[in-house]
C-alpha cells in the first residue's frame, strides 16, 4: 500500500513500513493490537465518530453534486 492509498487519505506524516521478514505470528499480533485499538477506540468515540463521518460523507456528496451544476 502506498502512502496516498491510506485509508484516512493522509499524504503527509510518518511512513508506516513493516518489516519483510514478520512471521505470520508477528503479522497476527500486531493485527490483533490494531483490532483491540479499534474497539476500545469505537467503545469510547463511536457515536461521535459516527457522527463526524456521517456529516464528512455527506459534505463530500454535496460538493460533489455542485460540481455537477450548470453554470446558468
Amino acid at each position: 500500500m502506498n502512502r496516498a492509498s491510506l485509508p484516512s487519505g493522509r499524504c503527509r506524516g510518518l511512513p508506516f513500513t513493516i518489516p519483510d521478514a514478520w512471521t505470520p505470528e508477528q503479522a497476527l499480533a500486531v493485527f490483533e493490537l490494531l483490532e483491540d485499538l479499534l474497539a476500545v477506540v469505537t467503545d469510547f468515540y463511536g457515536a461521535q465518530l459516527n457522527e463526524l463521518l456521517r456529516e464528512q460523507r455527506s459534505s463530500e456528496v454535496h460538493a460533489r453534486t455542485h460540481e455537477r451544476d450548470p453554470p446558468f
